[in-house]
């Protein structure tokens, strides 16, 4: 019996991560490699999903203030998509973007969670 095939979601959401390991371990050039490697419009929007995900997930656990800006980010970065669709350079700064915004919630979570503790996710 053989295992299933990865699912188109689950293969962006891999690239995803994988994009961003490669970034905080700063192989900026090996992360700007895999998003060369994707040329389908469709691949592209699968990873940025991910990317979603991940900082939805996050900005969710961020106070109330934090979590409102990350949420407005969230919308401008859903805009830059949309005016980039059936154009795959334009996808690609997107998710660029996307993968910095990421990051950026995650130390904002960070940030909080040290100054608040436990009260960083109950305001």
């Amino acid at each position: 019996m053989t295992a299933p095939s990865e699912s188109p979601a689950d293969l962006g959401a891999r690239r995803a991560d994988e994009y961003l390991q490669l970034l905080d371990a700063g192989r900026t050039d090996d992360a700007e490699a895999l998003l060369a490697g994707l040329s389908d419009t469709r691949e592209l929007v699968f990873v940025g999903a991910g990317f979603t995900a991940l900082a939805r997930r996050t900005g969710r656990t961020l106070p109330t203030a934090m979590r409102a800006q990350a949420s407005t980010r969230q919308v401008l970065l859903g805009q830059l998509r949309d005016r980039s669709r059936g154009d795959v350079e334009g996808l690609r700064r997107w998710l660029r973007e996307a993968g910095e915004e990421v990051r950026t919630v995650h130390r904002l979570a960070e940030a909080a969670r040290a100054r608040l503790g436990d009260q960083a996710a109950v305001s």
